[in-house]
């Protein structure tokens, strides 16, 4: 098996799977920014590519171009059969490797007992790691630090005890959310485990990173392999850059509508008022930012945002 992990750069940055945000379009706009090492899919369901008639659904979310390689589908669910059926089909997709969400804290994913509740339930943990491995491609998991109390020790040793390729830890627990800084002393706990359990499984780092100079800090703080930025690319889409810099309102602009020719010419017939969520990236730093970030939430079309920023 090619563990691309294993060739990545040291250290090394990844784009975090955003449901709603890190769709093929938007890959493309942060590749054309600066292009971090890795990709990972938006997270799918397996129950919803097991059925089907839903998996016409998960094209979308499982659309990616041969040039964003090493892409990473990241998946969650609760049965390992369809963890083995879909990791079949996404390794017949030509992905890199499959990443599994362990550490999504949302209530409706929670209470069916998948993404970070299987924090709660190892064994279960461990039979859909297992299922997974059936694609033959690399096998990762994001998780966090705990359910409703931290345990680096028990719960993070435990995946590192599955013989995965790469582990991303994000330093919160679930109860947590996003609320309080990521513990990041957790994080390095996290790393002295996997040089004593598993030294070639690759770790990664997640939380409160703001752009490519955080992350090098945490980085020499920690001794994680890589960076995961998530939030921190709707502040800066420039996030992954070596050495940063302001960028002026053109290049901005310019990027803009790069998103909107995507958006326009996406196979998938993207809806129009998700692109909204996007033009805080764009519009910022400006003295009539907040006047213009209004408008553009008023306008019904590419047309209208066109018309309004004169692109």
């Amino acid at each position: 098996m090619n563990n691309f992990w294993q060739d990545l750069p040291r250290p090394f940055f990844a784009l975090a799977p955003m449901d709603g945000v890190t769709d093929v379009t938007f890959r493309h706009v942060v590749a054309r920014a600066v292009r971090p090492d890795v990709f990972f899919s938006e997270f799918t369901s397996t129950a919803t590519f097991f059925s089907e008639r839903g998996r016409s659904s998960t094209d979308g979310r499982l659309a990616f171009m041969p040039e964003e390689q090493p892409m990473v589908a990241q998946i969650w669910g609760t049965d390992p059969e369809k963890f083995a059926f879909m990791a079949r089909e996404l390794a017949a997709r030509g992905f890199a490797g499959i990443d599994i969400n362990m550490g999504c804290p949302i209530k409706n994913v929670v209470k069916i007992g998948a993404c970070s509740a299987l924090i709660n339930t190892p064994s279960l943990a461990a039979e859909i790691i297992t299922a997974t491995k059936e694609g033959g491609i690399p096998v990762s998991v994001k998780t966090r630090i705990g359910f409703k109390t931290i345990q680096t020790e028990e719960w993070l040793g435990f995946l590192l005890n599955q013989d995965i390729a790469a582990l991303t830890v994000h330093g919160r627990t679930q109860r947590e959310q996003s609320r309080v800084p990521a513990h990041w002393d957790e994080i390095a706990k996290v790393v002295a485990l996997r040089d004593q359990l598993a030294p070639r499984t690759i770790v990664m780092g997640n939380g409160d990173v703001a752009n490519r100079t955080e992350g090098l800090q945490r980085i020499k703080e920690t001794g994680v392999d890589g960076i995961m930025i998530g939030r921190g690319v709707f502040h800066d889409v420039f996030c992954f850059e070596p050495e940063p810099r302001q960028h002026t309102h053109k290049e901005l602009m310019d990027l803009l509508a790069y998103h909107l020719d995507l958006w326009e010419a996406s196979p998938h017939a993207l809806p129009f008022s998700p692109l909204k969520r996007f033009f805080k990236i764009y519009v910022r730093d400006q003295h009539d930012a907040t006047t213009l970030r209004a408008q553009l939430m008023q306008t019904e079309s590419i047309a209208e945002v066109r018309q309004l920023l004169h692109l």
